[in-house]
């Protein structure tokens, strides 16, 4: 149910609405225009990267997983409303309030995938994260839906978006507001409180400690590695779809939210079957093929000169989007020891992040200096797809579990002693 809250967010705000609007009428179409924007996003994961292993290590040490969901929900709602104060030339309060929500979005991202493994048993973790994502992506349905219907009436009356954009902004957040509450009714906190942290430089110690026995966890470390590259692609292609929508194929916002209104089926779609494909082929196979499928969409975008071919693309983006990021985050559970689940999931967020920094800053740079070449860009996004293939069919998936599986059933070393 999280996960159906929270995706009404990235498909509205980072997706869909607020990020054309950014370009176009905020930034008022200026060359910088969509540099600005990744770059915005990159201050956010910056600040997720630096705060992620002091709140991981928090929560397991102080099983505050819950407690501390609550505060990075309440931060993205009241920050997701405030962007309907934004007008046309409000560069900076644009910027400000998207750093902050979505680094409220990205905390608790990690802190709602910690639960993961507390949930189901190793060999069920793709099933179950294929549900989460499945739903998220209906929950993205939802949102846009009522987005949707508000902005074709907003349009019929003649209003501009500098009306109705800020309205789906406080639509998104009241969405996110209520969905959410199931959570934190019915969700239970399993975990016990760990070894007491003294301060956040222990925090970074025991990522340093963890990373420095990462020859310990090399299937684990080679994975996190491999994500940040195919991540990179993912994220630039999900910050950027709208504009790339509205900017190379000239959509009109009522087609854009229609075009991500019906990928997002196809996302849902994507992950619910292949959480169940990747328990029976295996996760690297079901990471292999959501991959080559991403190379195939960026390669059909590149060629698309009119809507047909690029409705292919995008909802081939749809089946491969729901698919990897579900089968991703498995993947890590299934990889992580189950005592350090918190602090292992902050590694992924880390690698998720850093990738949404590569990822949309590499889109934006390359449209700023090539004077707003679009398709450039999208083209070399899907390098990003071959290098994480490349790394990718280097793990050895049981290897690694049985590492994580040894690692529980040996003491762990006391924070004061690392």
């Amino acid at each position: 149910m999280y996960d159906f809250a929270n995706s009404g967010y990235t498909t509205v705000v980072i997706t869909a609405v607020f990020n054309a609007y950014f370009v176009s009428q905020v930034a008022r179409n200026a060359a910088w225009a969509t540099f600005a924007w990744t770059c915005a996003l990159a201050v956010s994961y910056v600040l997720i990267i630096i705060t992620a292993p002091a709140i991981g290590a928090y929560a397991d040490a102080h099983a505050a997983k819950k407690r501390l969901l609550a505060v990075t929900t309440v931060g993205c709602i009241v920050f997701t409303a405030a962007l309907a104060l934004v007008r046309p030339g409000d560069v900076w309060l644009a910027a400000v309030l998207i750093i902050a929500s979505n680094f409220f979005f990205g905390s608790g991202e990690n802190l709602i995938a910690a639960f993961l493994p507390e949930l189901a048993r190793g060999e069920g973790m793709g099933r179950l994260s294929g549900w989460g994502w499945s739903l998220g992506y209906v929950g993205g349905l939802v949102s846009l839906g009522c987005c949707l219907a508000y902005v074709s009436w907003a349009q019929s009356h003649g209003l501009g978006a500098d009306h109705f954009v800020p309205v789906t902004m406080l639509i998104t957040a009241g969405l996110f507001a209520a969905a959410s509450l199931p959570t934190f009714l019915f969700l239970r906190e399993r975990a016990q409180p760990g070894a007491q942290l003294r301060a956040v430089s222990d925090s970074l110690s025991r990522l340093r400690e963890t990373w420095r026995r990462s020859g310990d966890y090399s299937d684990l470390r080679l994975f996190l590695v491999c994500i940040v590259f195919y991540q990179a692609g993912i994220q630039a292609v999900v910050a950027l779809a709208a504009i790339y929508a509205q900017q190379a194929m000239g959509f009109t916002t009522a087609q854009t939210l229609a075009l991500v209104l019906v990928v997002n089926v196809t996302a849902a779609f994507g992950a619910l079957v292949f959480g169940h494909v990747q328990d029976r082929i295996g996760h690297v196979r079901t990471i292999a093929l959501t991959l080559i499928g991403w190379i195939l969409a960026v390669v059909l975008a590149w060629l698309a000169t009119g809507p047909q071919l690029f409705w292919i693309a995008a909802n081939l983006v749809g089946v491969c989007l729901g698919s990897s990021q579900a089968a991703g985050r498995a993947l890590v559970g299934y990889l992580s020891p189950p005592t350090r689940t918190a602090e292992f999931f902050g590694l992924w967020g880390l690698a998720v992040k850093f990738s949404a920094v590569l990822g949309p800053v590499t889109y934006g740079l390359v449209t700023w200096l090539s004077g707003g070449d679009h398709r450039l860009a999208i083209l070399l996004t899907g390098t990003y797809f071959v290098a994480g293939i490349a790394i990718l069919v280097r793990i050895d998936v049981e290897r690694g579990r049985n590492v994580a599986l040894k690692a529980q059933e040996t003491p762990a070393r006391s924070v004061q002693n690392l």
